[in-house]
């Protein structure tokens, strides 16, 4: 597994999916499919395609049932985004379906430690909702340096809580990763 975010890059612009409170990791990736070991090409690609999986029947498509492929990099959403269980494949999920950061108002203490430990998705948390104003495929712009979320087609410019250190751990990969990169950790052999 690698980052999805690329390395430089200040700004994730995308298309967003937007959801509401208490998102809990059963409906970014059902229990029956923690049995998928993510660790090999095949099955980090099936998780993808069933990012979101747990989400009611009437929720906009998150990935196209046809293709298997998700449209949308930014997920916006309200507070305690994935809570439930400490899952690490509901994050790796999100990840290998291309999206780069959840920006919610809080987030579930371990889903939170789950990104960054795997390096899949930036959480990031807006000082203000952005739920209620976003919609569904708008193009966000989430700018990690300076802290705040543009949606220009809404006239959103919301300040966000610095992300610091985070930015570059989820960059290199993961908090492993980049304690090797950093010299914290030994290379591996």
């Amino acid at each position: 597994m690698s980052s999805t975010i690329p390395a430089g890059r200040n700004v994730i612009r995308g298309t967003a999916y937007v959801l509401g409170d208490n998102i809990d990791t059963d409906q970014i990736l059902t229990a029956e499919y923690l049995k998928i070991n993510p660790s090999t090409p095949d099955g980090y690609a099936e998780l993808g395609k069933l990012a979101m999986c747990g989400l009611p029947d009437d929720a906009l498509p998150f990935v196209d049932p046809a293709t298997g492929a998700c449209a949308y990099t930014v997920i916006i959403a309200g507070a305690n985004f994935g809570c439930g269980s400490s899952r690490e494949h509901a994050v790796i999920a999100l990840g290998s379906a291309g999206i780069q950061a959840v920006v919610a108002q809080s987030f579930a203490r371990i889903f939170f430690r789950n990104c960054v430990s795997t390096g899949e998705v930036l959480p990031v948390v807006a000082q203000a909702a952005l739920n209620d104003t976003v919609r569904t495929g708008d193009e966000v712009e989430v700018h990690v340096d300076d802290g705040r979320v543009v949606v220009q087609a809404r006239g959103v410019n919301v300040p966000t809580e610095p992300v610091g250190e985070l930015a570059d751990i989820v960059t290199a990969g993961g908090l492993f990763a980049y304690a090797r990169a950093t010299g914290r950790m030994p290379a591996r052999v």
